[in-house]
């Protein structure tokens, strides 16, 4: 490689073998600063990467330099198509998940705006998802758009069902209802919109990255992690703005001025989600893992052919 680097930027910076190396990684991957980065910010990214995986070296490149070009394309290009997203991209997740996930707290009494707020998290979520899946192959129009409307209808479903429920149950529990609802969302939304993952498989590789095949398998266990972290991920800015705003409001300074409910919720929330985002995307490895064994017997055969030491093989999970 010309110029003096050395440096493996196929992997991230910290080690991805512990959570606190994962979190350190993503604080970096979802930080709401990177949505403001202007398309040449992104472009000069991009090729400062791309170059240096080819053994090109900008003149005078830093190393600190390098890792920032690296984190910034992380940020805003898929790991495996390198196309670049646009709204669903990680470093969004805060800034659009405090505003969406705010509003559904706050204007959670009547049916309307449960369906409506339910509706704009979803197809929020839907690009994300699909922004975000693992491989490198694209679901048709006709796919994406069922998926978007089994999903959409799904979240909105559960939404209505559980305010209704909630009619019964003590007045703070209403505030839970949006909680429950994107909870039971992520576990439609996320296998809809990856749904030809379900079917075709991912691509799993051996150490060194080499192809080895496409595993079903492995598609459902990334799904499975990233349906824990997105539940998880809505744990902090759902459940703890609730108990809260239901003290807040019965102060005196928000019951003289109530137009600062919505405002303050989507503060609280956004402090939260700071923080929730990249721990609960450093639950589980980016780069997950499974043995050999526990993939379809076809694909264990084929692997035994043409690359029979490898034990272990590797896929990228998604976000």
């Amino acid at each position: 490689m010309s110029g003096d680097l050395d440096i493996n930027i196929k992997e991230p910076r910290w080690d991805q073998s512990t959570f606190m190396g994962r979190a350190q990684h993503f604080f970096f991957v979802t930080d709401p600063r990177n949505i403001l980065k202007s398309s040449e910010t992104l472009e000069d990214a991009r090729v400062t990467v791309e170059k240096y995986r080819l053994g090109v070296v900008k003149p005078g490149l830093t190393e600190d330099e390098l890792w920032r070009a690296k984190y910034i394309y992380d940020s805003a290009f898929h790991p495996d198509t390198g196309e670049k997203m646009v709204v669903g991209r990680m470093s969004a997740q805060v800034p659009m998940n405090m505003t969406i996930t705010g509003c559904m707290l706050t204007f959670y009494r009547t049916t309307p705006a449960v369906v409506f707020w339910q509706w704009v998290n979803q197809s929020f979520n839907a690009v994300v998802n699909y922004s975000n899946r693992s491989g490198d192959s694209a679901l048709t129009t006709n796919q994406l758009a069922a998926a978007y409307i089994s999903a959409t209808t799904g979240a909105v479903v559960t939404a209505l069902g559980l305010k209704s429920l909630a009619k019964r149950l003590p007045a703070v529990m209403s505030r839970f209802v949006p909680f429950f609802a994107v909870a039971a969302a992520n576990c439609i939304n996320i296998p809809f919109m990856r749904q030809r993952e379900l079917k075709y498989g991912i691509p799993v590789t051996d150490e060194e990255g080499n192809r080895l095949g496409e595993s079903v398998t492995a598609a459902k266990s990334g799904i499975i992690q990233v349906v824990v972290s997105r539940i998880g991920m809505a744990v902090p800015d759902m459940a703890i703005p609730p108990v809260i705003m239901n003290a807040l409001e019965k102060k005196a300074f928000m019951k003289r001025f109530p137009v600062l409910n919505a405002p303050v919720q989507v503060g609280l929330v956004g402090l939260c989600l700071v923080f929730a985002t990249p721990l609960c995307c450093a639950l589980f490895p980016q780069k997950s893992s499974m043995a050999v064994s526990s993939l379809e017997t076809d694909l264990q055969e084929s692997i035994l052919h043409s690359s029979p030491h490898t034990t272990t093989v590797f896929f990228n999970k998604g976000l």
